[in-house]
Formats: C-alpha cells, structure tokens, sequence
C-alpha cells in the first residue's frame, strides 16, 4: 500500500512541503516580535550575539544529560544522545538574524554583528 500511495505520488509531481518553510515563518514571527519590543523601547541598536562553540557546547550538554540518566553504560549513552539529538528542535540563527536585518532597516534600527567588549558602552544620540 505505501508502494501504491509512494507511486501514485510520484505520477501526480507530488511536493511535500518540507520543515524549512516551517522555520522561515518562525523565524519571521520571532523577528517580527524582537522589533516590536525594540520599537516599543524605542531602541536605535539591536546587538546580536555571535554564537561561537554553540555546536560544541550543545554536544556537551547531551553528552553530560546521557551519563546522568544513563551512568556506566557507554553504548546506551550514544543512543540515549542520539535521540535526544534527534528530537532537539534545530533552527537557523543565521535566518532569524537575516530577518531582523531585513525589517530593521525599515524602522531605522540598526542591527549590530557582535557584542561590545565588557565595559564599553554604545551611546546614540
């Protein structure tokens, strides 16, 4: 029966809309939201943070949440990370920020790269 449904797809150019189209429009409601709060604080700059290492700490957290649930058992911990991994929503910062760009221009928000050093303090006037 799948074969039959997978054939009969195929026949009529069957498109499946995928996750991604799911994720632009998340990503412009989150958007959407940021510079809501921005212009209700009359905010001139949104400082977006670089997400350096973020890969390789999600990695560790797994990996520390598997030998918590799963202590002394190397090969169930691999699978227990698997799936956790697989179940973990992943979503693109770069897009999200891609869309906060696009639409601050048109409210004269400026959309700053990185994060001033500790200390230093942006001021517009």
């Amino acid at each position: 029966m799948s074969h039959q449904n997978h054939k009969a797809k195929k026949r009529a150019n069957f498109q499946q809309k995928g996750e991604s189209n799911l994720g632009e429009y998340v990503d412009r409601l989150l958007a959407k939201s940021i510079l809501k709060i921005a212009q209700e604080y009359k905010v001139s700059i949104i400082v977006v943070p670089r997400l350096k290492q973020m890969r390789s700490i999600t990695e560790a957290e797994v990996q520390a949440r598997a030998e918590e649930k799963i202590p002394e058992y190397k090969e169930r911990q691999r699978k227990y990370a698997k799936d956790y991994r697989v179940q973990a929503h992943q979503w693109s910062y770069g897009r999200l920020i891609d869309n906060i760009k696009g639409n601050s221009s048109k409210l004269g928000i400026i959309v700053e790269g990185t994060q001033p050093k500790q200390g230093r303090v942006l001021l517009e006037n």
